[in-house]
């Protein structure tokens, strides 16, 4: 798997090489090949700020980085980007598909509540979901995106209902999907408050809040909070705020050219010092043997 090159930051776009602030309630989709052509076939790290993106992988291969992880498949294949992951794509000439890129509140506004619990379901956390190509599903999906692409471009595109449709039969149809590979959904009012938590951590988590701010912000205990998260992972709810910072600092380390005391900073970390032992602790690397082992890649 190559490696993908470090920069002085990770840019943000609306799409790729257009500028983030265009993206108010967008809505757009496009052929991989269409964008992926203009840059020989290799999209470099970036992220979108505020906007949900799918890319289907109809057929052919591709190279996915998403945060710190990197994989390699053919399609059929789906990769779920929520607002601020990192990735990067290599694709080659023969790889087909659609990206959809979309501010949320073009998806749920004046919708039924089923479509944004399923938007929440598939995009708490950037994922690559694989098909089976025989399957019954795979070719629904396969249909809907297809069908999407057409009715985007379209003469009559514009004020047409049809594309936030299939947006949202497509989100929904990949809950199914993501609910099935986990095993089945998990239930109700228990899941939206702890998906509660997981909005705050991920808006608060550099700020290092106390578990008791979590839960005064949440209206519960700090012990209730911490059953609800072990409910829900078999973790407490500080080691879930702690994994959500050692992948900010995975994500900046295989990404971001900066000093490490410089990345403990902006990390909220008051000493670098505290931070390499915080980061060893979680990972059994220091922060520099991690870059260093990201940068020479996995052994042959």
């Amino acid at each position: 798997m190559p490696s993908f090159v470090r920069k002085a930051s990770i840019p943000a776009f609306a799409l790729y090489g257009e500028a983030a602030d265009a993206a108010a309630d967008m809505l757009h989709v496009e052929t991989i090949q269409s964008r992926s052509r203009l840059y020989r076939w290799e999209i470099d790290v970036h992220t979108h700020h505020g906007l949900h993106q799918i890319v289907w992988i109809a057929a052919g291969p591709a190279e996915v980085a998403l945060d710190d992880t990197r994989e390699s498949c053919r399609g059929p294949a789906a990769v779920v980007i929520p607002p601020r992951a990192v990735h990067a794509f290599r694709f080659s000439r023969d790889t087909e598909g659609e990206v959809l890129t979309f501010n949320p509140r073009a998806v749920i506004e004046g919708d039924v509540p089923a479509t944004g619990e399923a938007l929440r379901d598939v995009f708490d956390a950037p994922r690559l979901i694989r098909f089976d190509p025989a399957a019954a599903m795979t070719a629904r999906i396969a249909t809907l995106f297809a069908d999407l692409a057409a009715e985007f471009g379209a003469p009559d595109a514009v004020g047409s209902p049809v594309p936030l449709w299939l947006a949202r039969a497509i989100v929904w149809r990949l809950a199914q999907q993501s609910a099935r590979q986990a095993g089945g959904p998990r239930g109700g009012a228990r899941r939206a408050l702890f998906t509660r938590f997981l909005v705050l951590v991920e808006a608060r988590h550099r700020a290092h809040w106390p578990i008791t701010r979590y839960a005064k912000e949440l209206g519960m205990t700090p012990e209730r909070l911490n059953r609800l998260t072990r409910a829900e992972t078999g973790q407490a709810a500080l080691d879930i705020v702690h994994a959500r910072l050692v992948r900010e600092a995975c994500r900046r380390l295989t990404y971001v050219a900066a000093p490490v005391s410089r990345l403990a900073f902006e990390l909220g970390f008051d000493d670098p010092a505290y931070f390499c032992r915080f980061f060893k602790r979680h990972t059994g690397q220091s922060p520099r043997d991690y870059r260093r082992a990201i940068a020479e890649g996995p052994a042959a």
